[in-house]
């Protein structure tokens, strides 16, 4: 059955054909020591002229969920630093987006880090992992480009992770759309309050409850418009684009139980 799950995400981010065998894509996302999903958004942003954006992205998932930390004695101060990084447009992608970015202005400052409660040695490791990367699309004959635009890197998200969509219900936990799935956005997310009516995550993690990690909100047309083979107008239908009433998420009323549970002492996003 995991063979089959596999194989079936592989034709789905259009890697395979329909006889199994590497399609062009399919090539091109193999050349890339990354997650298949993960590929299919770094290759992607090819289209949506953000592939700059992509790569800092890509580089900081990859260091895992280390690049946050928040002392016992200065957790305020460090909760308030981290949320300033998503700016103008939320999302755990965006605020990732947003550390590298502010990073590299910096000169890779090791001030920079301290006082933004960022882990400089994992900072290290995702530009490490992004010079490495940068090399590889070239081997993919991908050009780097540049747009700032929420819309265009989140429709290059989504591009190589439509599998991990989940839309908010009335109870205010969310669904999986495909193989449904009750889930939760992690406390630690810039989204736990927000709880936007459509999401797009990275991963799962399971402690008492299944959590979605690193969250951006989508608008659901993309899904049909960049996943036609996938989804359906059927599987949005429905949908008002609303949010439901803001306040205190269920997600961050678990806060204090669940990111010490999830990350351990001094855990990050």
């Amino acid at each position: 059955e995991t063979l089959l799950r596999a194989l079936e995400q592989l034709y789905a981010l259009g890697a395979l054909n329909d006889k199994g065998d590497l399609t062009k894509l399919g090539r091109r996302m193999a050349e890339l020591p990354l997650d298949p999903m993960m590929s299919k958004m770094l290759v992607a942003s090819e289209k949506y002229k953000c592939s700059e954006q992509i790569l800092s992205i890509c580089a900081m998932l990859s260091v895992g969920n280390t690049i946050f930390y928040r002392p016992k004695d200065k957790q305020v101060h460090a909760d308030a630093a981290h949320k300033n990084f998503p700016r103008n447009e939320p999302g755990d992608h965006m605020a990732l987006l947003a550390v590298m970015t502010q990073w590299m202005e910096s000169n890779f400052s090791t001030q920079w880090c301290y006082e933004n409660f960022v882990q400089m040695r994992s900072m290290k490791r995702a530009r490490d992992v992004r010079e490495q990367l940068v090399g590889l699309l070239e081997r993919v004959e991908i050009e780097l480009s540049s747009d700032d635009s929420a819309d265009s890197i989140k429709k290059a998200i989504t591009a190589g992770y439509f599998y991990h969509t989940a839309k908010l219900q009335k109870t205010g936990n969310y669904k999986t759309i495909k193989n449904p799935t009750q889930v939760h956005i992690h406390p630690s997310s810039s989204l736990s309050e927000e709880l936007p009516m459509w999401v797009v995550y990275h991963e799962l993690v399971f402690t008492t409850k299944e959590f979605m990690r690193q969250c951006i909100e989508i608008k659901p047309a993309w899904l049909v418009e960049i996943a036609p083979h996938y989804y359906k107008q059927k599987d949005i239908e429905g949908d008002k684009s609303v949010k439901m009433p803001k306040g205190k998420g269920k997600a961050q009323a678990d806060l204090a139980g669940q990111v010490e549970a999830v990350d351990g002492p001094g855990g990050g996003n």
